[in-house]
């Protein structure tokens, strides 16, 4: 299991250049068999620099046209294989959800969300977060139903289906099951996650909790559920020994002391992570990620044109453009910062604020762009 979840990871951090050539070599493949990739003349481009004149980037209203052709029915349009099912968002960036197919292929990658825990483990011998079990804070992965051609597909939070994936790749149990959150519906209401947080509190109060992941945030509202309603904290009930967590900018520096006040003196791992993919987590004790260059194909717009992620310099900064086994070329919408390889933070969205507001941030926490 350790094998196959990091060994790929290790070597393509080793040699990130080689590692890249090959996932988009992988890419391609899989673009030149939709009417999209033959559009761009997939089948055609041998080497980067045909890839970006060929594809030019895109943002996700770029893409809604073809992904609405996709949910009609029109799979071949952008994928290459039959969707499984389809990720929302939770629409926290304004706006709409958005709704991203998931292949079997773009599932297998999910599953990298498995990494933070296996390479703490692995790296620190701290083979007891296993004895114990998974607090599951979670989103649920079944919201609704999509009816496409006669068929049947279900769609949720990519939280959730992380979470389902994952667990069967991670030899943790997650308590409540996901199955169980499921059950609750999808709504986001305050009366909707006060279920999800009792249902928690129910499965979980008894049991011998070693880990909590999922959102950064929801594990903070969680824990302020549990003060206002029943006057104790995750710490007074669990001793979690790691936290793996993501979905927030900032989780290592600017929300680090409020969940070790809340949790205790657990150990914190971030992922980087979105509705499009699992992009990276923590590989050590910096305070920063490691990218998942074996599974995705990275380039950032920088102040000095696109170059590739792991080209960038120690400080420098730009807009992420990521290539998944479903969306070419996808501008993601997040602010990268580079701290010299392999170490990246996402600093927030892309603003003309993010960055001012990133830098305060440090001044304020007393971080100073420290890892």
């Amino acid at each position: 299991m350790v094998q196959a979840l990091l060994k790929p990871w290790y070597d393509a951090l080793t040699d990130p250049q080689a590692a890249q050539e090959g996932v988009l070599h992988r890419l391609l493949a899989d673009y030149a068999r939709t009417t999209d990739g033959r559009q761009h003349g997939a089948s055609q481009i041998d080497n980067i620099e045909d890839y970006r004149r060929a594809y030019p980037s895109r943002d996700y209203p770029a893409y809604k046209p073809l992904l609405d052709q996709v949910m009609a029915g029109e799979i071949d349009v952008l994928l290459s294989e039959e969707p499984l099912g389809w990720a929302i968002t939770r629409g926290t960036t304004g706006g709409d959800s958005k709704f991203i197919p998931m292949t079997p292929t773009d599932i297998r990658g999910r599953t990298s969300a498995g990494r933070a825990v296996m390479n703490y483990v692995y790296k620190n011998e701290c083979y007891d977060v296993f004895e114990g079990v998974n607090l599951n804070l979670n989103f649920p992965s079944v919201v609704g139903v999509l009816e496409v051609n006669g068929d049947s597909i279900e769609y949720g939070y990519s939280s959730g289906i992380y979470n389902r994936h994952v667990a069967t790749f991670t030899p943790i149990k997650s308590v409540p099951s996901q199955e169980e959150i499921d059950k609750l519906g999808g709504r986001k209401r305050i009366s909707d996650w006060a279920k999800r947080f009792e249902l928690a509190l129910e499965k979980c109060r008894d049991e011998n909790v070693t880990l909590v992941g999922g959102v950064c945030q929801t594990a903070i509202e969680f824990a302020r559920y549990l003060r206002k309603q029943h006057k104790y904290y995750p710490k007074d009930l669990w001793k979690p020994l790691l936290m793996t967590l993501g979905s927030t900018p900032g989780i290592n520096t600017r929300y680090r002391p409020a969940l070790r006040a809340l949790y205790g003196r657990t150990i914190i791992r971030e992922i980087y992570g979105a509705t499009e993919g699992i992009f990276g987590q923590q590989a050590d004790e910096k305070r920063a990620w490691a990218p998942n260059y074996d599974l995705f194909f990275f380039e950032v717009d920088t102040r000095s044109g696109v170059k590739m992620l792991h080209e960038m310099r120690y400080g420098e900064w730009g807009n992420l453009i990521v290539s998944t086994p479903t969306l070419p070329r996808y501008r993601i919408g997040d602010v990268i910062l580079a701290f010299g390889q392999p170490y990246f933070r996402c600093i927030g969205r892309d603003q003309w604020w993010t960055f001012f507001k990133y830098a305060w941030g440090e001044l304020s926490t007393a971080n100073l762009n420290r890892l």
